[in-house]
């Protein structure tokens, strides 16, 4: 990273699901902000210089979907530095082909290392204690992440890991759906990625929470119809949350050094 820093402003392109669109961090116009986009404000902080970004991802997309609509766009963009993290909605449905996850991320990365930007493998955080039937999906993803860390390391690349980040499996870091992260848990996330890339983040950024007590029976039933009920429909109709929505910064936006929250 120290290096693309020396020989050129950074460029960094976020793709991937919602996740890294920044599902859970609503703001108060109805906008997502995310980790992606507070790494790239990290960025510009750390470096006092103006971080140019684009992200795009979008909500509900599988691993395939990811590589094939977003992979090519962002590279057209010319990027320095790509965060790439896909495989999460696989690994919600049943059968999921862990070694076709892992031999597709690491054709992309290999991709994005072809095209002279540097990639940043990510690890999505660990949502399964919150979730129904979670010790199936926990095992996917501790096997998947174990395999990411295997292809970093073969490729010589950065990983942030979230997954291992026991602080974040908390139910204080994740939004009522208990899918997706909190903005303090979107947070941590971007707290762990600049680390990754050799960066601290802002001073200001609260990056823990308290604990909070384990739902009532009510609150899960409350849970179940808003939230499981409804994914599992959309499962049943073949419908994705994603469907007719597009990246909210496919074109390059400007992101300036400031230290204000």
């Amino acid at each position: 990273m120290t290096e693309n820093r020396e020989r050129a402003p950074i460029r960094y392109v976020a793709i991937g699901d919602s996740f890294t669109e920044g599902v859970g961090d609503e703001q108060l116009d109805g906008s997502v902000r995310g980790w992606a986009d507070l790494v790239a404000q990290g960025l510009a902080n750390a470096t006092g210089e103006p971080v140019q970004y684009a992200n795009l991802a979008i909500r509900g997309r599988l691993l395939k979907p990811i590589i094939a609509e977003q992979l090519e766009p962002a590279l057209a963009l010319g990027p320095t530095l790509v965060s790439f993290n896909g495989g999460g909605n696989d690994m919600l449905r049943p059968r999921t082909n862990l070694a076709w996850i892992a031999g597709e991320t690491e054709q992309a990365l290999r991709r994005i290392l072809e095209a002279g930007a540097e990639p940043v493998l990510l690890a999505g955080a660990n949502p399964t204690g919150g979730l129904p039937g979670g010790e199936r999906v926990a095992a996917k993803g501790d096997a998947l992440t174990r395999r990411a860390g295997e292809i970093a390391d073969r490729l010589g690349i950065r990983f942030a890991d979230n997954w291992n980040d026991a602080e974040l499996a908390g139910r204080q870091y994740w939004s009522r759906d208990r899918l997706h992260l909190s903005a303090v848990g979107h947070r941590r996330v971007a707290s762990n990625v600049l680390r990754t890339l050799g960066y601290r983040h802002p001073e200001h950024w609260v990056i823990e929470a308290a604990a909070v007590p384990s739902p009532s029976r009510r609150e899960q039933l409350r849970y179940a119809r808003e939230h499981v009920v409804p994914w599992v429909q959309r499962r049943l109709t073949g419908r994705s949350s994603g469907d007719g929505r597009s990246a909210k910064h496919p074109a390059w936006i400007r992101v300036e050094p400031h230290t204000e929250r």
